[in-house]
């Protein structure tokens, strides 16, 4: 190609580009006018990938994009695999918005086979390895909280053994956080998704985290997989609420945005508001519709439950 050929073509796709760019940033600052600017009572935190087709793909844009419809976290279950490029420029964006970090998961989770479970060396040594560079991850995006799932049970052994052996690899990974100030919250996950799994009950949490005895170790209330598992949500949170230092949520079924499925989120978050909660509610959940229409739905349900 002649150089001039190649400049013009140049020229005309980078005009194509801004165009295309100043396009979608118009589409987007046009969906948030029509939404609003809500002022919700408790700290709801998407994820990247909810709000795409309003904010477009870079992450960045979502980012903003959250902010601007009244969002005040975020939380991003694969940021530990984020380049560091990509981990502090969100981490500088989230300052700048004013937004608090919510979970990522801290370790390798093993689904189908005894980790912690087991009380072998090699998976301890590995479960301590990656908290300490999870703690590394936590300090440059500003995150105080990360996700800890103990792992698949032990057929071979007495659940009181699993249990202690869990215990033990929480308490040495406590030690690792607690000079730090960060916790890592212990998801229990129901038995029709996850089947197999060591913790699945709120109660199961509260024990392991009493045990424990670390302000590094509290439960991660996932509504969802409670909901499937035992139900009886609001006075499981007042049996658990001094173990409890995060929620998460989805309705059941479907696992959607609030108000798809048969959980009264309007009064479950009601009650967690009166209850004084100021930690983060993570959206861990798809949009029951596809686009920009199912993004636009996820913000008015949020808004709807928050309405108390």
């Amino acid at each position: 190609m002649q150089r001039r050929s190649f400049l013009k073509s140049s020229a005309v796709a980078t005009g194509a580009l801004v165009t295309g760019g100043m396009a979608h940033a118009s589409a987007a600052s046009a969906t948030v006018s029509a939404v609003g600017k809500h002022q919700f009572k408790l700290k709801y935190a998407p994820h990247f990938g909810m709000f795409k087709h309003s904010a477009g793909d870079d992450l960045l844009d979502q980012l903003q994009f959250m902010a601007d419809v009244g969002f005040t976290a975020m939380e991003d279950n694969g940021m530990k695999g984020r380049e560091i490029s990509m981990q502090e420029k969100i981490a500088s964006k989230m300052a700048n918005l004013g937004m608090e970090m919510g979970v990522f998961v801290a370790h390798t989770i093993y689904w189908s086979e005894p980790s912690l479970t087991s009380g072998k060396q090699d998976k301890l040594d590995q479960f301590l390895k990656e908290i300490e560079e999870s703690v590394e991850v936590a300090k440059r995006v500003n995150a105080r909280w990360m996700t800890v799932v103990p792992g698949f049970v032990d057929l071979r052994k007495d659940m009181d053994y699993q249990t202690a052996n869990v215990v033990n690899a929480l308490r040495l990974a406590s030690e690792i956080l607690e000079p730090h100030k960060m916790t890592m919250v212990l998801e229990p996950l129901n038995f029709r998704d996850h089947p197999g799994l060591f913790l699945n009950k709120i109660s199961q949490g509260y024990q392991v985290c009493r045990a424990v005895n670390s302000p590094s170790c509290k439960i991660l209330d996932d509504l969802y997989h409670q909901q499937i598992h035992e139900g009886n949500l609001i006075p499981n949170i007042d049996l658990a609420w001094d173990e409890i230092g995060y929620f998460q949520m989805g309705d059941n079924p479907g696992r959607k945005e609030p108000t798809t499925g048969e959980i009264n989120y309007l009064n479950v978050f009601k009650h967690i508001h009166e209850k004084g909660f100021t930690g983060i509610m993570g959206m861990e959940h798809g949009n029951s519709m596809p686009g920009k229409e199912g993004e636009l739905a996820v913000i008015d349900a949020y808004a709807k439950v928050d309405n108390f």
